[in-house]
């Protein structure tokens, strides 16, 4: 029986990149999967969704914005189904990329769900029942979160689905109520609403993207309307009944309740941690309220030679976060020096139409913290580029502290924001400030120039408005 200085449980981002820098570390590697290399991300969540959002981008220029851009044609053909098929060869490729790469430094992988006996010892059954144990000096745990959603409203993968059954139905809905109007919701409202689907957007918290910074969520909520999107936040679902002719959705809201019919309700508000059937309680490992694995600032639990990474963590549910805690854990096993991870500095991006993308504190944040702040914003309208691009709605906001001109945060919404974040994010952590982002060259004519302009308008010395 093979001795392993390290076994990850859960290849997804986080789990095969720890793997990976675990064995680059020189420390004997094994990971344990039970569905999916890549994990969630790779095969159905974050990379063919961006393959279907691309679709749907080219579709919706065709249905609702040909003329604009001097095209006309007759007798239009959206095939929904081609788009879902490119995206999941997108997914194919990358996995069989993970798989070339676990092979490539020598990881052992072993397919099967995972059960942990003690802290240097796994027993892994595969989908025929055999089983193996494994014995090691480490276990790294990577496996995940998965959809809730409340008993009562019975998911049943046609009519009432997560974003699993979403993301790989050939169809879209003619119609659809969508509930959660985080990254998932929004993202799906985009691109069913581009094919010519009849969107409800639901929100119980106040905002669409409630996390956000309440301007980046109204500007989002007010691109949806002028879509077509009907945006109900403030509103608590009550209850989904089936019908013939799909789901009866019940709402409720200060002025009373309505039932909307659609053909199907798409259930995005929120996930649980996977930790469930791996044998956590019988060992000792601390969980939190929300059942999320505790970890200090080295992903170590509190049972000694075991460590947690990614969305079972409940830190922040993004595949770079999962990854940068991988490639932190294995550094830690390997007793090299880390530098703690400050998560509200890590970015988030939602890849509606138009895009979102932040990170840091929001205006409110800073202010109920106490930060004196001065805040710099430019509108995409006032960019030669993004007007070229028929993409003019949306702006950037910097937030910096009004002492020392620290950049506590920065707000998106607008072409290709996702891409323009890492120039601020990359500034925050190498400590620059709002001033020295304005004073560095940007390409004229970019969308990049917006960030500039942003940054000068912290000293109310932009050039263009």
């Amino acid at each position: 029986m093979t001795e392993y200085n390290v076994v990850v449980v859960g290849a997804g981002p986080g789990g095969y990149v720890c793997a990976i820098r675990s064995a680059q570390n020189g420390l004997k590697t094994a990971i344990v999967e039970k569905q999916w290399l890549g994990g969630v991300c790779l095969n159905v969540g974050c990379i063919p969704s961006k393959a279907i959002i691309k679709n749907a981008e080219l579709a919706h220029t065709l249905r609702e914005r040909a003329q604009e851009f001097g095209i006309t044609f007759d007798n239009l053909n959206l095939d929904y189904s081609e788009a879902v098929k490119r995206s999941r060869k997108v997914s194919e490729r990358l996995t069989r990329g993970v798989s070339f790469l676990l092979k490539k430094n020598n990881i052992d992988v072993f397919m099967g769900v995972a059960k942990i006996d003690s802290n240097s010892r796994i027993e892994v059954t595969d989908s025929n029942g055999a089983r193996q144990t494994l014995t090691m000096k480490n276990i790294v745990l990577a496996t995940g979160a998965s959809s809730i959603a409340p008993p009562s409203w019975k998911v049943d993968g046609e009519k009432v689905v997560t974003y699993l059954e979403a993301i790989l139905q050939e169809k879209f809905p003619a119609s659809a109520v969508i509930i959660g109007a985080g990254a998932i919701g929004v993202e799906f409202a985009s691109i069913w609403n581009a094919y010519g689907s009849r969107i409800t957007l639901v929100e119980m918290l106040p905002n669409i993207l409630p996390l956000e910074d309440a301007e980046s969520s109204n500007e989002l909520a007010k691109a949806f309307k002028k879509r077509g999107i009907d945006v109900l936040a403030g509103h608590k679902v009550e209850r989904i009944n089936s019908s013939e002719k799909g789901v009866d959705v019940t709402i409720s809201s200060e002025t009373g309740e309505k039932t909307i019919e659609a053909e199907q309700a798409l259930v995005a508000i929120g996930f649980h941690p996977n930790t469930q059937g791996l044998g956590l309680a019988e060992i000792g490992v601390g969980l939190d309220e929300k059942g999320n694995i505790k970890i200090n600032d080295r992903m170590a639990t509190n049972i000694q030679g075991m460590y947690a990474i990614g969305d079972v963590t409940g830190k922040l549910l993004l595949a770079h976060t999962a990854m940068t805690q991988g490639i932190l854990c294995a550094d830690a096993i390997a007793e090299k020096h880390t530098t703690p991870i400050d998560y509200r500095m890590i970015p988030r991006a939602t890849f509606s139409q138009p895009q979102v993308a932040s990170f840091g504190l929001t205006e409110e944040q800073a202010q109920k913290e106490g930060c004196e702040i001065k805040v710099g914003r430019f509108p995409f309208s006032a960019n030669g580029k993004a007007l070229g691009l028929g993409e003019p709605s949306g702006f950037v906001k910097i937030i910096s502290d009004a002492k020392y001109g620290e950049i506590l945060g920065a707000h998106m919404v607008g072409p290709e924001v996702s891409e323009l974040l890492p120039e601020l994010t990359l500034a925050q952590k190498m400590e620059l400030t709002a001033h020295e982002i304005a004073m560095n060259i940007h390409t004229h004519p970019t969308l990049s120039e917006v960030l500039m302009e942003a940054a000068e308008g912290v000293s109310d010395s932009s050039i263009h408005i």
